[in-house]
């Protein structure tokens, strides 16, 4: 990363065990400078929402914990804090799949997310207004019930309710999952102005590699658990390993992800 850029978000060299004997992560360190945008790139089960989960304190639900390493957030260690008093802090994680609650309308579905702070009504209005200044299409659905709208309304409703908690950082898990490319686009599109317009900063675990290159500017590669490279997003993008294996590209021209998928890896970065 920048030399430069104050590292707002730093994981170092931690491990991830699940159920006492499973090693999900092995070593994974990374950051996420203040006003970034990083993206944590790999093919499912690499370890992306594992890590996600990790820092925001969501792992003991699932009967995992960090056994070694250290994550800081602004200065400060952050792994005993309650996924409550993170949110607190400024950290908040979108899940995968967007988790909305499906009986209660987009707009009560926004205002759960203000539920640790501690102003007025009338700062919370104007962070509504705020969201839908942003998701225009979540103002003309204010009403609906949650379970009844898109999966890109959902998606747009998981985004905005983190961002009624008025987060320093969003951890955002697989957001172009199940949606139509050019929602996708629109998605990426509206999470760099946030981060330009608001100063949020973003840590996008995210398969699609290409999209996430696109809109970040740093990631990391994680295979099987570990670091296996990372970069500048330009750099990334123009690695001949990565177009491979995880943009379906060769010199020889587009591959299929089945091809990719099933060639024998070289791994020149390993080696």
């Amino acid at each position: 990363m920048s030399e430069t850029a104050k590292p707002l978000l730093s994981v170092n060299n931690i491990e991830v065990i699940y159920d006492h004997v499973i090693l999900v992560l092995k070593g994974v360190s990374l950051e996420v400078p203040e006003g970034g945008v990083v993206a944590l790139l790999g093919a499912n089960g690499a370890g992306k929402t594992t890590t996600l989960k990790a820092i925001s304190n969501l792992l003991h639900a699932e009967r995992g914990e960090v056994t070694k390493g250290a994550i800081e957030f602004d200065g400060e260690q952050i792994e005993k804090l309650t996924p409550n008093a993170l949110v607190k802090r400024g950290v908040i994680q979108v899940m995968e799949g967007r988790h909305c609650f499906e009986h209660l309308s987009v707009e009560e579905n926004l205002l759960t997310g203000a539920y640790t702070r501690s102003g007025g009504r009338g700062a919370i209005n104007r962070d509504l207004e705020m969201v839908y200044g942003y998701f225009p299409r979540l103002k003309e659905r204010r009403k609906s019930l949650a379970g009844y709208t898109s999966g890109g309304e959902q998606q747009m409703t998981a985004i905005g309710r983190a961002l009624m908690s008025r987060p320093k950082m969003i951890l955002l898990d697989e957001p172009s999952m199940g949606l139509a490319p050019q929602l996708v686009e629109g998605i990426f599109e509206t999470v760099k102005r946030l981060n330009t317009e608001e100063g949020v900063s973003f840590l996008l675990a995210e398969q699609n590699t290409n999209m996430a290159l696109k809109f970040a500017t740093y990631g990391y590669i994680l295979e099987n658990g570990r670091v296996v490279m990372d970069g500048d997003a330009e750099t990334l993008g123009s690695n001949e390993d990565v177009k491979e294996f995880y943009l379906g590209l060769s010199a020889g021209g587009r591959k299929s992800y089945r091809d990719v998928k099933h060639y024998k890896r070289r791994k020149r970065w390993l080696a």
